[in-house]
């Protein structure tokens, strides 16, 4: 009789655990109708269409030198005489989450750009911001991409290092790994460690 008295109490946790089951799918189901009605039906889809970011781009500029302190609300009400604005977006550090110094600024339209370039150097609490227009990031561009081959030219042939130095790959250990070594070994003599043998 101890084999069932198991068992039921198993099949009683486990329709324990399905009611929860449907409880979580009712909640998580709730949740999503109100969020699907707090997003106004003008409101921008999650994923613009890069046609539809170049756009906004357009219509946006770059302010930098902000003070850290910087509310959203603080920007837009330096900004209000420029047009109306739709977002104001301030950046910041994806790991510590401190502002960056730079934001965005979205404006409903193009004209209100020239307006906010010219509030260029214009002080901002204490400081004097840079505003310019915002430009539109090209798919594949990064910093190292512009300028004499860039990354472009690299992938496939070795990689970029220290100084801007190109390292390429020498088959069978050749001379590349032993000089590599060696000047990182003299950088870290330089840093004022002890001169003495190290393997690596």
């Amino acid at each position: 009789s101890t084999q069932s008295t198991g068992s039921s109490g198993i099949n009683a946790e486990y329709g324990e655990m399905e009611e929860e089951a449907e409880k979580l799918k009712e909640l998580q189901a709730e949740t999503e109708k109100t969020m699907g009605m707090a997003t106004s039906p003008n409101s921008a889809p999650a994923f613009p269409t890069p046609e539809e970011k170049e756009e906004a781009d357009k219509r946006s500029v770059y302010v930098g030198n902000v003070d850290y302190s910087s509310t959203a609300k603080e920007l837009e009400q330096h900004f209000r005489g420029c047009g109306t604005i739709n977002r104001v977006t301030i950046l910041c550090d994806k790991y510590t989450g401190n502002p960056k110094g730079f934001s965005y600024i979205e404006f409903a339209d193009t004209s209100s750009v020239d307006a906010a370039i010219a509030l260029h150097e214009s002080l901002f609490k204490g400081r004097q911001i840079k505003v310019s227009a915002k430009r539109t990031n090209q798919p594949g561009m990064g910093s190292r991409g512009r300028g004499r081959g860039g990354r472009g030219m690299s992938r496939g042939m070795g990689f970029m290092g220290p100084g801007g130095m190109m390292y390429v790959p020498v088959p069978m250990g050749g001379y590349h790994g032993s000089s590599y070594r060696g000047s990182s070994r003299g950088r870290s003599s330089s840093r004022g460690r002890a001169n003495h043998y190290s393997p690596y």
